[in-house]
């Protein structure tokens, strides 16, 4: 299931809209089982069916943000994984890399509290067998599905954890990480403090953008997991700061046009061997 998600979600992240019958037929799998992967797609909020269509459009933002790179992530949240201890307690940020990473954690059954603002991440996880979580409360908004503002941090008041996880939307070199939500990263930065170490889960294609906020400091960060193509220079920033670096492989691919009689050419992710 997990491999052909995988196929499904590349397919999907290069298309606005496909057919099922046609997806069915470019990734050679039977409807019959192309249509239990939806389920459990469209379950978790990732992606949307409409009348013999499959598609992004319609999902909640982060699900349309886990569908990009979601190899490349997946494999950030299982390397994040092996740092966490049974029993440990750890606190995660809202994003897409973070809810895979919370989905690695629940299913590594090593019985860890999860504590986050992030609702799209409670639901993504919240039917796996063993999962516990601390939601925190606060100003709801819907378009990120996160909870956010003064009332969430205060009611991390009575809360400690010795790991903090987050997601990023941009880097400044040898400066920080950056968000784009102003709310969402006033409520970060009043988190950090109920943490004693901070880890950053990004992909390496967040290192060539800049978010219009300061979301952490690269003083402040204990480590940061991302893939192998990230910039030199955002390496060698993370490097002279002393953050540890944890980078995963990052699997090359090409894009290819798929052509189907009588309808348009579809744009598909070969991967190379």
């Amino acid at each position: 299931m997990v491999q052909r998600a995988v196929r499904i979600l590349d397919v999907l992240a290069s298309n606005k809209e496909i057919r099922i019958t046609m997806l069915s037929e470019l990734l050679d799998i039977s409807l019959v089982t192309l249509r239990r992967d939806l389920d459990h797609l469209e379950k978790r909020g990732i992606i949307c069916r409409t009348h013999g269509n499959v598609t992004l459009d319609g999902a909640d933002i982060t699900g349309k943000r886990l569908a990009l790179n979601y190899s490349i992530k997946q494999r950030i949240a299982k390397a994040a994984a092996e740092l966490i201890e049974h029993n440990e307690i750890v606190m995660i940020g809202s994003g897409s890399c973070c809810a895979l990473f919370a989905e690695e954690l629940v299913m590594s059954q090593k019985n860890v509290t999860i504590i986050t603002n992030s609702v799209f991440l409670a639901n993504f996880i919240c039917k796996i067998p063993g999962v516990k979580i601390i939601l925190l409360g606060g100003y709801f908004q819907p378009e990120l599905q996160v909870l956010a503002g003064s009332m969430t941090i205060k009611s991390a008041d009575d809360l400690y954890t010795d790991k903090f996880f987050i997601g990023a939307d941009g880097f400044i070199p040898n400066l920080a990480f950056t968000g784009g939500d102003h709310l969402c990263v006033e409520t970060a930065h009043g988190l950090v403090k109920r943490a004693k170490k901070i880890f950053v889960l990004t992909e390496a294609a967040k290192f060539q953008r800049r978010g219009a906020f300061s979301l952490v400091k690269i003083d402040n960060i204990a480590g940061v997991f991302t893939d192998e193509k990230i910039p030199k220079d955002a390496e060698a920033a993370l490097i002279k700061s002393n953050v540890k670096l944890y980078k995963v492989p990052a699997t090359e691919e090409k894009m290819i046009w798929r052509h189907f009689s009588e309808l348009p050419p579809i744009m598909y992710k070969e991967k190379e061997e």
